[in-house]
């Protein structure tokens, strides 16, 4: 696995890479989810985060299909529903039909079923790789302990746990824990659980002449976390990829991981 903050993608497995900053799709259906996506890749995302559960695989299909770029240029995240626990074949086909693609780049299992970490599932999964539906697989929402139950009783580890993600919420021990593991941290809702209007966030906005949020995002990718905002405004879609320009210091990552709760 490779990833720092200076790299655009993270290695999941030999021959996939999953570009560290992503789009996300939640909440976003209908024509307004078609036209957000659509906004995405025109701006120069090339990761996009869907799931059964959200109800818009076929507008994220459509869009990707409608943009003219080719199928491997783009990486697709799609997710299983803890209902759907035991319908893995089919559920993951219904999303390959939605999407209008023949395998999704990375395949998560959304949240972990009720009884233990879903171990039937996980290996459901992994047959569905070797099958070539899915290039790689992982979590969302899961626990170390449940990752391990996995990675223990079946050999395989999942690529991405894919779990919330901020200043406020930081742990340096569960993301070193994760990176012992070979788990990559994929965060989401990041401006959601943050105070884009804190002093320190904004003053290190105004010292690289970037948004909070921006700064928010750029903290994500120095500490290797691939993470995934969403908008369906243009504007702002298009702001929160554009955060490759700058770099902040050891000192300014110091003073936003000291936001956290």
């Amino acid at each position: 696995m490779a990833a720092d903050g200076e790299r655009s993608a993270v290695t999941l497995v030999p021959g996939v890479d999953m570009p560290m900053l992503g789009f996300g799709t939640w909440q976003a259906t209908g024509d307004a989810g078609y036209r957000a996506v659509r906004a995405a890749l025109d701006a120069g995302y090339r990761h996009l985060d869907t799931a059964t559960m959200y109800g818009n695989e076929a507008q994220v299909g459509a869009a990707i299909k409608d943009s003219g770029l080719a199928r491997q240029d783009v990486f697709v995240t799609t997710k299983l529903p803890p209902d759907r626990v035991g319908q893995e074949t089919r559920t993951l086909a219904e999303s390959l039909a939605a999407l209008g693609t023949d395998h999704v780049d990375l395949w998560l299992i959304h949240w972990p079923p009720r009884a233990g970490a879903g171990v039937s599932t996980w290996r459901e999964f992994i047959a569905l790789r070797d099958a070539g539906a899915a290039r790689a697989i992982g979590v969302s929402n899961y626990s170390l302990e449940q990752i391990d139950e996995l990675t223990e009783r079946t050999g395989v580890a999942p690529a991405v746990n894919q779990v919330p993600w901020a200043p406020a919420m930081h742990d340096e021990r569960m993301l070193a824990e994760h990176q012992r593991r070979g788990v990559v941290v994929e965060g989401y809702s990041p401006f959601k659980n943050t105070d884009l209007d804190d002093p320190v966030l904004t003053r290190v906005a105004r010292r690289h002449r970037v948004s909070a949020a921006q700064v928010v995002l750029r903290w994500h990718l120095q500490h290797g976390i691939v993470v995934i905002p969403k908008s369906v405004t243009p504007e702002r879609i298009a702001s929160n990829l554009d955060v490759f320009g700058f770099t902040l210091t050891a000192d300014e990552m110091s003073a936003i991981d000291d936001l956290r709760d």
